[in-house]
């Protein structure tokens, strides 16, 4: 396995043929002291290859879908609350028409 430099881009080359770098292999990631992979790389200022950018879009999509499902988990926990509070102004508008029932009941005087 050996390394080669084309064009601004870092290749190894292996058996199968030419491979690019990986992210570990990168000095634009680190890792945190958790084992965490930390990214330095911008994709509009220190990207080292093409294919760079789609790894920051996955990781970007990774990171939008990890929001999103913390979004539908709090949703979820306030569901069972939303719910009483709506079957609580249901109940509160019903006793409202009740108590103005006798208003409006004209038509049920006039049958009797």
């Amino acid at each position: 396995m050996t390394e080669r430099l084309f064009d601004g881009c870092r290749f190894v080359m292996t058996r199968r043929g030419v491979g690019m770098i990986q992210c570990k292999e990168c000095e634009l990631c680190e890792m945190s002291p958790d084992g965490k992979r930390v990214f330095k790389c911008d994709p509009f200022t220190n990207i080292k290859e093409p294919e760079c950018i789609a790894k920051w879009q996955l990781i970007r999509l990774d990171m939008l879908v990890a929001s999103y499902q913390g979004m539908l988990k709090w949703y979820g926990k306030l569901a069972p609350l939303q719910d009483k509070i709506f079957k609580y102004m249901q109940r509160e508008i019903d006793d409202l028409d009740d108590a103005d029932h006798w208003k409006l009941d004209t038509e049920d005087d006039e049958e009797q």
